[in-house]
């Protein structure tokens, strides 16, 4: 039996997937999750074999869970579900320590094929996004001022920065991560200089670029 933790903050989709999964003899839901930080949590707890991850979840989004997956004593492998083909999101996602991406669009048995495949220590990426990714510029994302920001970044500089462009104030962060508010500051100091940022909309551009952020999750 394959355990899985299914994360995807709009309810009506986490639960047509969970609704989906519970009928195949081979599959167990062990939790679900609308947020990067609660699939975190449920990984750490359940250890399930598969983490099945949208990709632009607010707080704490996709490819900041499969990295961060990585340093859990677990053995749980990620795959991510996302609306986007963007080659520079699939080949994130990889790099991320993600051992399968797979669309929205993609039929229920695709699904489950990806689910089966990733938990026997495959990897899983559909065809036509292999050739996307394999066949594009193999650059690292750039943004003004920096060619490999990203590497630059700590991962609670990534968290902080999508916190910021999907309209948190430092107070509410600093509630969010339960840590000081001047430690917030801080942080938002260092993303300002590592990426030449003179203000926030700056800041903002700079995390869409890097796909931190994603339009549909941004405060109107």
């Amino acid at each position: 039996m394959i355990s899985i933790v299914v994360a995807d903050d709009h309810h009506l989709v986490r639960q047509s997937i969970v609704t989906l999964l519970d009928q195949a003899e081979d599959v167990k839901v062990v939790g679900e999750a609308s947020n990067g930080h609660e699939a975190l949590l449920l990984i750490r707890r359940e250890r399930p074999d598969v983490a099945l991850v949208d990709v632009a979840m607010p707080q704490l989004n996709g490819l900041e869970t499969a990295y961060r997956t990585r340093a859990l004593d677990v053995d749980t492998r990620v795959i991510i579900l996302s609306m986007y083909s963007d080659a520079i999101i699939v080949r994130r996602a990889l790099e991320n320590g993600a051992a399968g991406y797979l669309l929205k669009s993609a039929e229920a048995g695709e699904l489950l094929d990806a689910i089966r495949t990733v938990a026997s220590d495959q990897g899983f990426v559909p065809s036509e996004l292999a050739r996307t990714v394999s066949t594009s510029n193999h650059g690292g994302v750039s943004v003004p001022g920096s060619s490999n920001v990203l590497d630059r970044l700590t991962s609670r500089e990534r968290e902080i920065m999508q916190l910021i462009a999907e309209g948190n104030t430092n107070r509410s962060i600093a509630e969010m991560l339960t840590i000081n508010i001047k430690t917030v500051e801080k942080h938002r100091a260092s993303l300002m200089r590592k990426l030449g940022a003179r203000s926030i909309p700056d800041l903002i551009q700079a995390a869409l670029k890097l796909r931190l952020v994603f339009l549909e999750k941004m405060s109107p």
